[in-house]
């Protein structure tokens, strides 16, 4: 029996090979590994590529939305909301920002944002809505647009899992105010290492993340502002630039895997499949998320016959022991279901047609 990964970046680094080797090459030969050229290239195609005006290259994910909310002003006082079911980094940012978070419950079919939980949270304290694109599916972007700008509330786009998607014909990247991106190496854009992005319009925002960034800093020596150290290093730009350009390809590969799950797994017992996207939109798939009522008994099947799976996420924020005491409004039970029945399916832009057969086989017998 042959197993098949969760995920592999094996074929992806294979076929790049000697491009990154070259690229490490003219880093290396260069003696400049911080802020230099490298980084610069790379946020300028990755802006063109988001159709924006400015994307600034930061350390990781996690600091990207951060340094919006820091750039925005948010201060203590002030309120973030937030989904009740996504990946913890979505929440600490707001931590971070020293802001209060606002946690409101998702749409059952798409797992994003629901935007009439936001209408129903937002007040006079909200400061910013953190618009998730979960599992690289794109949040309802215009409708959390019409909740915000009556009340001055910024829209952000937490595109760290949605490289290249698209909402409504437009790209992630540019669709709020800002959006925060990851280039965690299993991401659809990874680098070798830890980076991560900003993306956005706004000329005054772009300032100041490019100063937060780099000690609050934009003349050596002279600090405005109250910065950090969080800069995306010439190396791992230098990797990006090579990866970049593959990128839509690799998220119709994707497409193409996620659309065979999809119809070979269409009528299993017990199984829900990722809702249909909307017309103009593409969603990416860093990841393939089923939900069924017996997750456990259906992955150690599937672990049983070869198939590595994970779950995305386990334990919800609001139940982590970090929040523990924290005053939270609901109780959030479609977000605790999810975490108990959701399952990642291998998703990746290497898998073989014989991998993706074997994985629909083994589910369908697993749910039989």
């Amino acid at each position: 029996m042959n197993r098949v990964p969760f995920f592999s970046l094996q074929k992806v680094h294979h076929d790049a090979q000697r491009e990154l080797e070259n690229s490490f090459k003219r880093v290396f030969e260069s003696s400049y590994y911080v802020l230099g050229n490298e980084v610069s290239a790379f946020e300028a195609e990755f802006a063109q590529f988001c159709n924006v005006r400015h994307a600034i290259g930061v350390g990781n994910g996690l600091d990207a939305l951060t340094l919006i909310l820091k750039g925005l002003g948010v201060e203590p006082g002030d309120e973030v909301i937030v989904p009740a079911h996504t990946f913890i980094a979505s929440w600490l940012a707001v931590d971070q920002a020293g802001a209060k978070l606002v946690p409101v419950e998702v749409d059952p079919s798409t797992f994003n944002i629901d935007p009439e939980a936001v209408r129903a949270h937002i007040g006079t304290r909200t400061k910013a809505i953190l618009a998730v694109h979960l599992y690289g599916r794109p949040a309802p972007i215009d409708e959390l647009l019409a909740i915000a700008e009556p009340h001055g509330v910024a829209v952000i786009e937490d595109a760290a899992q949605a490289h290249g998607a698209v909402n409504r014909g437009r790209r992630t990247g540019g669709l709020g105010l800002a959006a925060a991106f990851s280039f965690y190496p299993t991401k659809n854009l990874g680098a070798l290492g830890d980076g991560g992005a900003v993306t956005t319009n706004d000329d005054e925002l772009a300032r100041r993340v490019r100063m937060l960034r780099n000690y609050g800093s934009q003349e050596k020596y002279v600090h405005e502002i109250g910065g950090t150290n969080s800069r995306l290093d010439e190396l791992q730009a230098a990797f990006l630039r090579v990866k970049l350009p593959a990128v839509d390809g690799q998220n119709a590969t994707r497409r193409d895997i996620a659309t065979r799950y999809s119809q070979g797994l269409k009528d299993c017992p017990n199984l829900s499949l990722p809702a249909p996207v909307e017309d103009g939109d593409e969603h990416v798939y860093h990841l393939y998320v089923v939900r069924s009522p017996e997750r456990e008994a259906l992955r150690a099947k599937l672990e049983s016959r070869g198939i590595s799976t994970l779950v995305h996420y386990p334990i919800p924020c609001f139940s982590q022991d970090c929040y523990k005491g924290a005053a939270f409004s609901e109780s959030f039970d479609l977000s605790k279901r999810l975490a108990d029945e959701v399952l990642s399916l291998p998703m990746w832009p290497g898998m073989s047609d014989d991998m993706v057969d074997q994985v629909i086989s083994a589910v369908r017998e697993a749910c039989a």
